[in-house]
């Protein structure tokens, strides 16, 4: 039996991909800080050890590689020092590592749809220390260290926690304009791009890396089949209530003016990029096939919050 090691186990992406590996067969370990539980239980966590780890501390590596994993599966690392540390501790026993990138090593798009041999034009923090971590895993492989695979998710999004709304921030109230016909405010004439995921589909796309040894050494998009505008997003919503999307386009001066300046900065970190990025290649050598499109996964998600009191719908059902 394989031991797989998920790092940041009980986040988005784990939640659904640990109680997948059981399932599968693999004898897992679930790292996390231990600061919160899954946010969906299975009855597969019964069978998963839980160890508490800070995956930014020194030692971090070392205690991963003491668990001698076969796959080490990396959700939380954000630094190229960070994966370097990872990579030093397991070099004598090289496991094959499979590390979560973000589709935002991709900045702003000139063609599209984006394939993952595009010239990287991250900026920010962000994407530019994923894209430092890619190269860094790359070169590992090509020069026979450890063995890695990259995916790289657009939007997570499912049941539990709060998505990317269609004005591409997280301001709960945007759901329920939409829900009650008042006006909602886009700029860039609503044609801004959002590329949500569900959550179980990028575990889907994890759990068959460790299959496929072709994916070894490449990086793979992990979205839904077709990314949406946010008109097309705001107007797929407004139909959840029965009603048509109330939409008022204005120029960035006109929207800034309207939105608290946080959710107006998050809306202009996703609308310059509107990556649209093929999957081409996770079909092809993963079999990649997602579950839930864009507006199913926004669905599953707001309904969920709605039930738990999180968002205001207007007291609809939908």
């Amino acid at each position: 039996m394989q031991r797989v090691v998920v790092t940041g186990a009980t986040g988005h992406i784990g939640t659904y991909l640990v109680p997948r590996l059981v399932r599968a067969g693999y004898e897992v370990v679930a790292m996390s800080r231990g600061e919160r539980q899954p946010y969906h239980d299975r009855p597969e966590w019964r069978s998963v050890r839980r160890v508490t780890l800070d995956r930014e501390a020194d030692d971090a590596g070392e205690r991963i590689a003491a668990e001698r994993p076969d796959v080490v599966i990396d959700l939380i690392s954000f630094t190229p020092e960070s994966t370097q540390r990872l990579l030093d501790a397991v070099q004598k026993t090289r496991p094959l590592l499979v590390h979560c990138g973000t589709i935002w090593v991709h900045g702003r798009a000139g063609r599209v749809p984006l394939t993952e041999d595009e010239p990287r034009t991250a900026y920010g923090d962000y994407g530019t220390g994923k894209v430092a971590i890619e190269e860094l895993l790359h070169l590992q492989t090509r020069t026979g260290g450890v063995p890695s695979v990259v995916l790289h998710p657009g939007h997570i999004t499912g049941p539990g926690w709060r998505p990317i709304n269609p004005q591409g921030n997280l301001d709960a109230d945007v759901w329920r304009r939409l829900a009650t016909g008042e006006p909602l405010a886009l700029p860039a004439l609503g044609l801004g791009v959002l590329g949500h995921v569900h959550a179980d589909d990028v575990a889907q796309a994890f759990e068959r890396a460790i299959t496929r040894p072709a994916a070894i050494g490449s990086s793979f998009h992990v979205v839904a089949e077709q990314a949406m505008t946010c008109r097309g997003l705001a107007e797929g919503v407004a139909r959840w209530f029965g009603r048509e999307a109330v939409l008022d386009l204005v120029d960035w001066d006109e929207f800034e003016r309207r939105t608290d300046p946080a959710q107006a900065a998050a809306t202009r970190d996703h609308i310059e990029r509107s990556i649209t990025a093929s999957i081409d290649r996770a079909k092809q050598i993963l079999g990649y096939t997602p579950r839930y499109s864009s507006l199913e996964t926004l669905h599953e998600s707001v309904r969920w919050l709605a039930a738990h009191g999180e968002v205001e719908v207007g007291g609809q059902e939908f």
